[in-house]
C-alpha cells in the first residue's frame, strides 16, 4: 500500500472474507490482493478470531477496498447508507448484472432510474448492509 492513500474499509463481524468473494463474482475484472486470517501467530492485532479476516484487500474497478472482520464480542457496527461506494458503469449491461447482482437479497432505495444527464443510476443495499450507487452516464 503507498504510504499516501485514501480507500474504502469496510468492518464486518465474521463475514469479510465471504463479502470479498461476494463483490469479487459481482465487479468485472474484480479481483482479491489480500486475505490475511487471523491466527495464533496475530495475537498482537487486537480482538479477532481465529480464521476470520485481520487484512483483507481487493481491487474493485480500479480502487483499492480494504477489509477487516471484528469479533463477536466487539462487533463492527452496523453500515449506514450516509455513506456509499459510488461504481461508474462502462455500459448499460454491465450497470444491469451489478444492479441484479447487489440488490438480490439486498434492498433498493432508489432507481434505477434517469437523473439529468446520468442514463442510469442506483442506490442499493447488499445482503450485506453495504450501501453502493451504480451509476451509467
Amino acid at each position: 500500500m503507498e504510504k499516501r492513500t485514501c480507500a474504502p474499509f469496510l468492518s464486518f463481524t465474521g463475514k469479510a472474507e465471504e463479502a470479498m468473494r461476494f463483490y469479487e463474482s459481482v465487479f468485472p475484472g474484480a479481483k482479491i490482493t489480500r486475505l490475511e486470517p487471523y491466527g495464533k501467530s496475530s495475537p498482537h492485532m487486537g480482538p479477532g478470531e481465529e480464521g476470520r479476516i485481520m487484512h483483507g484487500a481487493m481491487e474493485i474497478m480500479g480502487r483499492e477496498v480494504l477489509f477487516l472482520d471484528m469479533s463477536d464480542k466487539y462487533p463492527a457496527p452496523a453500515f449506514s447508507w450516509a455513506s456509499s461506494i459510488m461504481v461508474g458503469c462502462a455500459e448499460e449491461a454491465e450497470f444491469d448484472a451489478i444492479f441484479a447482482a447487489l440488490s438480490k437479497e439486498g434492498s433498493v432505495m432508489m432507481g434505477p432510474e434517469a437523473v439529468g444527464p446520468i442514463r442510469k443510476c442506483a442506490w442499493v443495499v447488499d445482503k450485506f448492509g453495504v450501501t453502493w450507487q451504480p451509476v451509467w452516464e
